[in-house]
């Protein structure tokens, strides 16, 4: 019987010690990542540590990271947005012919464009719960198309230039070196972690992702709570879309283009899992910081856009496979 005993606990503590560094990983394993990547990159370049770059990156994150977040919410019910940078195109067209066009108060033309993004997400989420279309890649391939359709023949696919500095300054204000945009990033990670860590509505997202019959027959109304989903992942593109016009000072209706696939990636990369119920808030800022910094870094060393291409391009197949041995860990 004592024998029993022991070889049971050697069992367990065995299990035990091979489960730490994979949770020790899944946590840390994105900062880690970040952090070495911040590391060779230093060595490589004299010019990557200097404020100013440093600054410049957190610049350049601030669209993806907007994008991710939203994009966040449907990878934790084991869905996917497809359509987010058509979204932002529609939603800064929108803002263009209300405050430029049409002269209109620039609040007016900033409330329209994130209007406009949660009403697109919120048709995704009721084509995928009341039209019951068999998987989101369905309903948000369609919205896609159809979002950067509208956008193209509402403005004759001709871009919006001169928007007003309240519409700007998102994009273009700094508060000492950091940009405004990356501390509304902040905040609005903050709301997302408060929301998915402390709310109901938070905590039956990641039950829908972990069974999504499950959690229907514990009482969760799984149609209302894709729906707020879809929603806020619209939100976020109009928002990402807002600060993008800061930048550039116009809004053309092929923007966004293939946007979707940095804020999947950024996600990924932060150690959400496509098979949903895995994910967080922080993690994801830490995958759109990633790209932001290889972006950056291979820019510094002089890589062509096409190689630049290659490498997010295998960052992300790396990524998707770690999420899938992650995967086959928790099943054994």
């Amino acid at each position: 019987m004592s024998e029993i005993i022991t070889t049971e606990t050697e069992k367990k503590t065995r299990s035990v010690a091979g489960r730490l560094p994979r949770e020790f990983m899944s946590r840390f394993g994105a900062l880690i990542g970040l952090l070495l990547l911040c590391s060779v990159l230093s060595v490589l370049s004299d010019n990557f540590l200097t404020v100013d770059n440093l600054m410049n990156v957190a610049r350049q994150s601030t669209v993806n990271a907007l994008l991710a977040i939203g994009m966040l919410l449907p990878i934790l019910t084991a869905g996917i947005d497809l359509s987010v940078g058509s979204v932002l195109a529609i939603s800064i067209m929108t803002m263009g012919i209300v405050t430029v066009n049409q002269g209109m108060h620039p609040l007016l033309g900033l409330a329209s464009c994130l209007a406009v993004g949660a009403l697109c997400g919120w048709i995704n989420g009721i084509l995928l719960t009341k039209l019951r279309l068999p998987h989101p890649f369905i309903s948000t391939l369609g919205m896609m198309n159809v979002a950067r359709g509208v956008a193209l023949i509402v403005t004759g696919a001709a871009p919006i230039f001169g928007f007003p500095k309240m519409v700007q300054f998102l994009g273009t204000e700094s508060v000492g070196p950091v940009p405004v945009s990356f501390l509304l990033v902040i905040v609005v990670y903050i709301l997302f972690h408060l929301f998915l860590t402390r709310t109901a509505t938070g905590r039956y997202i990641y039950a829908i992702g972990g069974n999504k019959e499950a959690a229907r027959l514990s009482g969760i109304n799984v149609d209302r709570v894709l729906v707020i989903v879809y929603t806020l992942s619209g939100l976020m593109a109009g928002l990402a879309g807002i600060v993008m016009v800061g930048r550039v000072n116009s809004a053309f209706p092929l923007a966004g283009q293939g946007y979707e696939l940095d804020a999947i990636a950024a996600v990924i990369i932060g150690g959400a899992s496509f098979f949903g119920g895995v994910g967080t808030v922080w993690g994801t800022l830490i995958g759109a910081l990633i790209i932001a910094v290889l972006r950056n870094g291979l820019n510094l060393l002089n890589v062509t856009a096409d190689l630049q291409m290659a490498f997010i391009g295998l960052v992300i197949i790396v990524a998707v496979f770690v999420d899938v041995l992650r995967q086959r860990s928790t099943q054994k």
